[in-house]
């Protein structure tokens, strides 16, 4: 008689670079694999639904390409030469180049480099805690989330808003920047039950008819960088129609009148010539908000991935307060919850090892700091030697010439802690096997949302993968570095954190599976005054003096309007460069996960460029003609896909395929520029001119 498999079902939570950290179901057979996972009913947010790419995710930690044992590099860089060796020769290597590193060049010259590919507090920012002993050049990240914050910061005066939940009971959503569908299923979730459960109105404000869009009731489809011109338009026909609350005005913000004055001249037909939505668009969607009570404005991350991205942010956040939404429950505005944590990782980074006269490195610049350049090493020396973990520059950072050519060096020694053969691990002296989520302990909170949670090790690793932590530890005796934080577990870690942060223990916690730490309703809506000194929503902003901590203040931030407007810092179009270029997250990846998954890569096939059927057909593109986009940082060779949902002259470019996917094997990245963004930095992958032609086959 055949016999069943015994199947777990066990707790964790996904640790993706996505706001919505989903609460997992996990199915563990015989307690030695992982099956399907479901997202957890159990979890108000998640609310049983999960991303199809990690529902499959049994095809990802199963993949028989996984890394399994260390290697080292055996030909030319990028060659993809290696020989397997032991743990022991692998480390006793990194550490004996680091120490030859630090003794000729001092200390600043190893760079250990990271980011989200684990959102886990431990297994992310552990290696923090290896740069603050050793004294490393430290780490400031910028891809992803500094300008969005800076820019709803200045506005509340905390990284904190509206119970996401709430989009449940609202009369209009109003998804803005973002394309939820894609990145983060759960906002969908909780809005298509209010439009079930109340005949709510969904509205996307984004610069392609994505998949977000076409689930809308009201689309307003706008070019890249000009959000913040047609929120002014909007906040004009509140003021010019008598639907701004003055009352609220009055009590909760700073300068109403001087706000309603500078609005005179943002008409709709101004907003219109520059952002490209019609005159009547902007009036009907600025009657529907302000005659809609419990309008609740879902802000993403998207459409401040520009130069002028915080001024964005702000102008859109504006327009709450302006109509007084933040009264009412499935009102006001949502961003992101990381004001609401209060988490003590100074064990996990060994904040008390900071040296504040360390360098500062920007992730965002990495092509720039490998190849020299003076401005970007902060005046320092080279760095000649990195311990890469949770991130794939190689085909990420932007500025990918700059990144190809610092990588190639022969002096720089590079380590790569990695779950799959990334360009960046092709690219290493030492590739170290890493394991995935379920085969380790770590913390855990939702930026999308309000819980916090201990993820489990629900497996055991294949092979000789091991844990971040695990490597920072072994390292940690090699390089004599002497911290608590080295000799502690990965469960003490957490139970320290959990504790010296206000949280209880991790047994609690697990116990617990997922805790809700949402505020009340009158904090979380702001009712006894917004988090500023004078207890003001700020719609005037100091942009040189912003109330978050920041590596300093970077780029054109004298020059950031002070008031709510369309901030012409942008890459414009011009003659030479008659497109604007938008590097949008597809469906199936993510950043670069998932690239290796079976699923995935057949759902997004090969690289692809959206144009506007008119566009195409003045430089005689076809739809699936290879065609060629190019500015002045480089070029790369995809295929075109006519479609009609983008302005003219904007072109969209979904997902971060790998460089070995496009024709030539250049990325999308090769476009994308490192300068830092205004006022605390960030990197602007939206922000682009190019120039498209037709390519052959051969580009």
């Amino acid at each position: 008689m055949n016999q069943h498999a015994k199947v777990d079902i066990r707790h964790s939570t996904c640790p993706h670079d996505c706001p919505s950290a989903c609460a997992l179901d996990v199915e563990v057979p015989e307690g030695r694999s992982i099956g399907r996972i479901r997202g957890s009913k159990q979890q108000t947010y998640t609310a049983g639904v999960v991303c199809a790419k990690v529902a499959r995710y049994a095809e990802r930690i199963h993949h028989s390409e996984r890394l399994m044992y260390p290697l080292r590099r055996t030909g030319p860089k990028g060659s993809g030469q290696f020989a397997r060796i032991s743990w022991d020769e692998a480390l006793d290597e990194i550490a004996a180049r680091f120490d030859a590193a630090e003794r000729e060049f001092g200390a600043e010259s190893v760079w250990p480099y990271y980011y989200a590919g684990t959102m886990g507090l431990v297994m992310r920012d552990g290696l923090n805690r290896l740069s603050h002993v050793k004294k490393y050049s430290r780490f400031y990240a910028t891809i992803c989330s500094t300008i969005a914050r800076i820019g709803f910061t200045v506005g509340t005066g905390k990284i904190a808003g509206v119970d996401p939940r709430e989009m449940g009971v609202s009369d209009l959503v109003v998804i803005w920047g973002t394309n939820p569908v894609n990145t983060q299923v759960n906002v969908m979730t909780h809005a298509s039950r209010a439009r079930k459960e109340r005949g709510a109105k969904i509205a996307a404000v984004d610069v392609y008819n994505n998949e977000t869009m076409k689930q809308a009731d009201i689309k307003i489809l706008l070019r890249p960088g000009t959000d913040g011109a047609f929120a002014c338009a909007v906040m004009h026909v509140l003021f010019r129609e008598g639907l701004a609350d003055r009352d609220y005005l009055a009590r909760y913000t700073d300068c109403p009148d001087q706000l309603e004055a500078h609005l005179k001249t943002r008409t709709p037909a101004w907003a219109s010539a520059i952002s490209g939505v019609p005159v009547e668009e902007i009036e009907a969607f600025a009657r529907m908000v302000g005659q809609t009570k419990r309008s609740f404005f879902r802000l993403g991350y998207g459409f401040t991935r520009s130069r002028n991205g915080a001024a964005q942010m702000h102008a859109a956040l504006c327009i709450p307060a302006v109509t007084g939404a933040w009264q009412y429950e499935g009102g006001g505005a949502f961003f992101n919850n990381a004001g609401i944590w209060r988490f003590d990782e100074s064990i996990i980074e060994g904040h008390d090892a900071i040296d504040p006269a360390t360098r500062v490195l920007d992730q965002s610049k990495i092509g720039r700091i490998l190849t020299g350049d003076a401005e970007a090493l902060k005046g320092g020396g080279p760095v000649k030697a990195m311990l890469i973990q949770n991130t794939n520059p190689m085909t990420v950072a932007p500025e990918q010439a700059l990144v190809r050519q610092g990588f190639a060096r022969e002096d720089l020694f590079v380590a790569v802690h990695e779950q799959f053969m990334t360009e960046t691990a092709q690219m290493a002296d030492i590739v170290l096997p890493a394991t995935m989520f379920m085969e380790h302990d770590d913390l855990y909170y939702g930026g999308g949302h309000q819980h916090i949670s201990v993820g489990p090790k629900l497996i055991d690793p294949p092979g000789e993968c091991r844990s971040n932590h695990e490597v920072m530890q072994a390292l940690g005796r090699r390089l004599n570095a002497v911290h608590p934080g080295f000799d502690m577990t990965a469960r003490e870690l957490i139970d320290a954190t959990l504790k010296k942060s206000g949280h209880g223990d991790i047994d609690t916690l697990e116990a617990e599976l997922w805790r809700d730490l949402q505020p009340d309703f009158r904090t979380s809506h702001y009712l006894d005054g917004f988090a500023h000194a004078d207890g003001k929503f700020h719609f005037k902003v100091d942009w040189g003096r912003v109330p978050v901590g920041s590596g300093g203040l970077m780029g054109a931030w004298e020059r950031m309007p002070s008031l709510p407007d369309h901030w012409t810092i942008i890459e414009e179009a011009d003659e030479q460069h008659p497109f604007r270029l938008a590097t949008s997250p597809s469906r199936s990846f993510l950043n670069t996960s998932f690239n290796e998954t079976p699923s995935s890569q057949a759902r997004e096939g090969a690289p692809t460029v959206m144009i506007h059927p008119e566009d195409a057909k003045a430089l005689s593109v076809a739809d699936g003609d290879p065609v060629t986009l190019g500015n002045m940082r480089g070029e790369t060779t995809l295929t075109a896909r006519l479609f009609d949902g983008v302005r003219r002259g904007v072109l969209i470019a979904e997902s971060i395929h790998p460089n070995k996917a496009h024709i030539g094997g250049r990325g999308i990245n090769m476009l994308t520029g490192a300068e830092a963004v205004a006022p605390v930095g960030g990197a602007a992958f939206h922000d682009n001119k190019v120039w498209l032609r037709k390519a052959s086959t051969l580009a």
